[in-house]
């Protein structure tokens, strides 16, 4: 499968799982929202103590299994690697994420000071493959 088209995917199916890597080789597998940045990277907002953090500051290799809303169905892989937008750089990004994710909120502000509380990051991943390109 082409970049393009899981890039189209994710612009449509929000729900993933990310999969990332214990300090002993391991996955860690978290259920997440993601989205796509107009320059085709995925988004997903975390907290800065999430394990999934960690880990990619540690490894930034990272995998999603995106699934459609009615989870057997259409559904695809996409590897790429990882950068870590922390806050205060992360809070513009983070406001865009959720605009992609769920249209305007109500409270903007609000919004933005929960993202301090919560001490949200960004995981800014960088698609290199995606699949499946056949099925079986």
């Amino acid at each position: 499968m082409d970049l393009g088209t899981a890039r189209e995917f994710l612009r449509a199916h929000h729900r993933a799982v990310l999969a990332t890597s214990r300090a002993d080789g391991r996955p860690q597998l978290s259920p997440v929202t993601a989205t796509v940045d107009d320059e085709g990277r995925v988004l997903i907002s975390t907290r800065e103590a999430a394990v999934k953090t960690r880990n990619l500051r540690r490894d930034p290799r990272a995998s999603l299994c995106v699934l459609s809303d009615g989870f057997f169905g259409d559904w695809i892989q996409a590897d790429g690697t990882a950068e870590i937008v922390p806050l205060p750089d992360a809070m513009e990004i983070l406001v865009s994420y959720y605009r992609s994710v769920a249209g305007e909120h109500p409270d903007w502000d609000d919004y933005r000071a929960a993202m301090e509380r919560d001490r949200r990051v960004v995981v800014r991943i960088t698609l290199t493959r995606a699949g499946p390109d056949v099925s079986g």
